[in-house]
């Protein structure tokens, strides 16, 4: 019986599938006069500014970092108004990429959150590392042409920079080379891959240092 059920209702699941409305994407993409090719550029392009205003500097293998809007609110209340000022840019993008104003209302009140916050000596510049508007706003973006354009890519987002270089050389003569997908891989995650050889060069170095002092802590108290 409860194997009946379970067909039922994937044959009712495959079946709402198949009657669901088929949306034109590129109609869609026409009425604000885009073509995918543009609209993937335009939030390239949102991307790097994120990444530069949120974290230009980030921990490898995630999102999380900092970058100028952090540095900014080290300036008191002028390096916020900058800031905010600049965090507008964000917001003009993403609505040359046709999104409703309405959409944009929690990414401009983070922004206005972060400039007030901010102000605060010291911890202002601490909680600019976790209130990231420019990066709110990408995620906002990103849902809506998702919705609305059927675009799925994330890489052009994830690492801008590297993506358009990597682009340029995929068009290039070694063009073969660079399409592969393994290398590809490895040159877009390269600011990771050299950050976790940090870390353990670093944390190789502290551990080296620690074992060093108590060696010498023992051989000068005779408890080694």
């Amino acid at each position: 019986m409860d194997n009946f059920k379970k067909l039922s209702k994937s044959k009712a699941k495959k079946s709402s599938d198949a009657n669901a409305p088929v949306i034109d994407y590129q109609s869609k993409l026409a009425e604000h006069g885009l073509t995918r090719e543009q609209v993937i550029a335009t939030e390239r392009k949102l991307a790097k500014f994120a990444n530069t205003m949120d974290s230009l500097v980030r921990v490898p293998f995630t999102k999380q970092g900092m970058g100028a809007d952090a540095a900014l609110s080290t300036i008191p209340l002028a390096g916020d108004l900058a800031g905010l000022a600049l965090t507008s840019y964000a917001f003009v993008l993403g609505r040359q990429l046709g999104v409703p104003a309405h959409k944009m209302t929690p990414a401009v009140r983070l922004a206005l959150i972060d400039m007030v916050v901010g102000i605060v000596p010291g911890i202002g510049t601490l909680l600019d590392i976790f209130i990231r508007p420019s990066r709110k706003t990408l995620g906002i973006v990103h849902e809506h042409l998702h919705n609305e354009y059927g675009i799925t890519e994330t890489m052009h987002m994830d690492r801008p920079f590297l993506h358009q270089s990597l682009e340029h050389k995929q068009r290039s003569r070694l063009g073969a080379f660079w399409h592969n997908p393994i290398i590809a891989w490895l040159y877009l995650h390269i600011p990771d891959l050299l950050g976790l050889i940090v870390i353990v060069v670093v944390g190789w170095g502290l551990w080296a240092v620690i074992s060093w002092l108590v060696s010498l802590f023992g051989k000068v108290t005779g408890f080694g």
